[in-house]
């Protein structure tokens, strides 16, 4: 159920993050390369097209999902430290050597 939910969730923030990057950064980074319209960069050679700005949007996807993956992983990690209960405290190798003796010892 929990690995269910996840994909779910994932796939909704990677919907997200898409519309993030393809809405708000592209045009951000094209506004810094002269106003260059940044969703329709290719470079063709003979008949080939290569779209490169497709390719930063996917790099850049990535890059904003993986951080914040390992910020959820970061904090799940924390949570488990602060929950995990301090072992108890067993006897000492002398105790423990003193109740051999013990019971070794013929009355």
């Amino acid at each position: 159920m929990d690995m269910a939910v996840g994909i779910i969730i994932g796939a909704a923030f990677t919907a997200i993050v898409g519309s993030l990057v393809a809405d708000m950064v592209n045009p951000l980074i094209g506004l810094f390369m002269g106003g260059v319209d940044f969703a329709y960069l290719s470079a063709s050679v003979g008949e080939a097209t290569f779209t490169y700005s497709n390719f930063i949007m996917a790099i850049t996807n990535f890059l904003i999902i993986a951080f914040f993956v390992f910020m959820l992983v970061r904090q799940v990690n924390k949570m488990k430290k602060a929950e995990a209960p301090a072992a108890p405290a067993g006897p000492t190798q002398e105790e423990l050597l003193a109740d051999i003796l013990k019971g070794l010892k013929i009355k």
